[in-house]
Order: structure tokens, then C-alpha cells, then sequence
């Protein structure tokens, strides 16, 4: 049997009596329920004219140094179709929609407590500090990843010091300093930061990670030279205000703007848009058993999450 007809069968033997049966599925309970590997699941689902996918969320650019020029798309292919696609039949269009709906909210819902979760740790971390009044006016604490685009998730996943498993996105804080902030106070916030993150992960399995940077430092990251600066750039850009003096998160972002960075983001998520095309039309022609794909890297990525420099 050709590997075009072995799709066909799974579509018409396991997915479709199981989609009657259950109702629309996200990716992960049809594998779950069906017992496919992954790759060939989303083959079949999305090669079927009888069956309709519908994806929440949106993709956002993402650094990774296992592809080339480092820009792909996030969600991967496959944690987009496992985690964010509903999987239905014709008729079942209004359960579709209402099941888009309602993940669409538990994810902003999931985005607004991890939001909380971090605003509430730094705060709380920052108030019992002798230092609170020159932390204040010398630092910012800026939030990036998952959660800026509302797209934060629960699913368990090993913390990357420990690999002991944590609830979904972790919160990725950079702090800045002013250059002239005392060398002092900046260990001791480090030292209070880092007892934070081991009580949250402790005990309500949630994941900070943090960095503190200066201003100068900064500038020397807006280069753009390399990927570790490259990754750098991206997150002070699309980080949002968490907690601080909100004039040195203006002059953070005013620095993002004077270096360029926008721009040179900007060409690499079209740089990411058109691999992201051309490999799901690849990854769709062929028999994946037989045939190898330049492309299997954006589809099994190695991590979502970004490091953070």
C-alpha cells in the first residue's frame, strides 16, 4: 500500500469514527486516542478533504540556532497542530468554532495569571529588600516570551536546571540597571531573585527565568552580532513593562528603536513565514519513512522556549 493510500485509510478507519464519535479533538488527544505518530496524523488531517483544522493563537518569530539564519516560526508545526489545532469534520463546523472560542480564552486566561504570578513574585521580592527605594529608581523589570503574545500553556515540561516538571511557559524577566546602580544591590536583588524562583518552582511548579543587565550591556546586545545578542534584542524588544522605574524601560526601548532592531526582526519572521511554507508543502508530498526532508527540523524542533542572555 502506497503511503498516500496508508493516510487515506487511517482518515477513513480511525480519524473520522473517532472525530463522530468525540466531537472536534486537539491534535494531542487524537494521537493520544488514535495511537498515530504525530507526523503522519497531521499528513493525513491535513491531506483529507473531509476533515477541517482550526488553529488558535498566531505564530511569532522564534530564534533557534538548530536552523538556518536562526529564525523560524513558534509554535513548531507539530506543538502548533498537538497543542493549538482543533480537529473536526464538515459537519461539525459550530462545535469547531465553539471550541476555538473557548481555548482562545483559557490561553489569554492562562497568559493573565502567569502575568499575575510574575508581577506578584517581583514585587514581593523587592519589598522586603532594605534596598527597595534604589532598586526603584535605578531598575526596570521587563516580561517577555509566551506570555506577551497571550499564548502561555499549562502543559507539563521539564525545568531546564533541575528537570523537574513545571506548569507550561516559564516567565522570562530581564531586570535592568542603570549603569551606575551599586554592584552590591545588584548581587543582592540577584541573591533575593534566585531564592523567588526556587520557592515558586517549589511550590507551585512555576519556572522564572530571570537575568540582570545593565545599560551598558545593553548596548553592547543591541549589535545584533551573534545569537546569543541576537536573542537578546528580540526579547528587550517585545518585552512589555512588569515593575520599576517606567523611565528606564523608555530608554530601553528608545535604544531598541536607535539600534535597528525592529527592522532586522522584522526581515528575519518573513525569512521564517516563507520556511514555514515551503516546509509544510514539502512535509505534506512526502512519505516521511522513505523519503528525508531538509525541513524535519521546523516540524520536531528541539525546544519552544527561549533562552534568555
Amino acid at each position: 500500500m502506497s503511503w498516500v493510500n496508508l493516510l487515506a485509510t487511517m482518515v477513513k478507519k480511525e480519524i473520522i469514527p473517532l472525530l463522530k464519535e468525540n466531537g472536534p479533538l486537539t491534535g494531542a488527544k487524537l494521537v493520544e486516542s488514535t495511537g498515530i505518530e504525530v507526523l503522519r496524523l497531521w499528513q493525513a488531517c491535513r491531506g483529507s478533504e473531509d476533515i477541517h483544522l482550526k488553529t488558535v493563537g498566531k505564530r511569532f518569530l522564534r530564534l533557534d540556532r538548530n536552523v538556518e539564519g536562526y529564525a523560524r516560526l513558534s509554535p513548531s508545526i507539530r506543538r502548533e497542530f498537538l497543542t493549538y489545532t482543533f480537529v473536526g469534520l464538515d459537519n461539525q463546523a459550530e462545535e469547531l468554532k465553539k471550541e476555538v472560542e473557548a481555548f482562545r480564552k483559557d490561553t489569554e486566561k492562562i497568559s493573565l495569571e502567569k502575568r499575575d504570578v510574575a508581577e506578584q513574585s517581583i514585587v514581593s521580592t523587592v519589598d522586603i529588600m532594605q534596598e527597595k527605594a534604589v532598586i526603584l529608581q535605578k531598575t526596570c523589570f521587563i516580561l517577555a516570551g509566551d506570555v506577551v503574545y497571550d499564548m502561555s500553556h499549562t502543559v507539563s515540561r521539564p525545568e531546564k536546571s533541575t528537570g523537574e516538571m513545571v506548569r507550561g511557559s516559564d516567565l522570562d524577566i530581564i531586570v535592568v540597571a542603570e549603569d551606575d546602580l551599586d554592584p552590591e544591590v545588584s548581587r543582592s536583588l540577584d541573591n533575593y531573585i534566585h531564592k523567588r524562583k526556587h520557592l515558586l518552582l517549589v511550590n507551585d511548579r512555576e519556572e522564572i527565568d530571570y537575568l540582570i543587565k545593565s545599560i551598558s550591556r545593553i548596548r553592547e546586545q543591541l549589535q545584533f552580532d551573534k545569537f546569543s545578542s541576537m536573542v537578546a534584542s528580540k526579547i528587550l524588544y517585545e518585552g512589555q513593562f512588569l515593575y520599576g522605574n517606567k523611565d528606564v524601560f523608555r530608554k530601553v526601548k528608545n535604544l531598541v528603536e536607535e539600534y535597528g532592531v525592529p527592522e532586522k526582526l522584522h526581515n528575519l519572521e518573513q525569512q521564517a513565514i516563507e520556511n514555514r511554507a515551503m516546509a509544510e508543502e514539502q512535509l505534506l508530498s512526502i512519505d516521511v519513512e522513505k523519503e528525508s526532508s531538509e525541513y524535519l527540523n521546523l516540524f520536531f524542533t528541539r525546544a519552544e522556549e527561549d533562552e534568555i542572555y
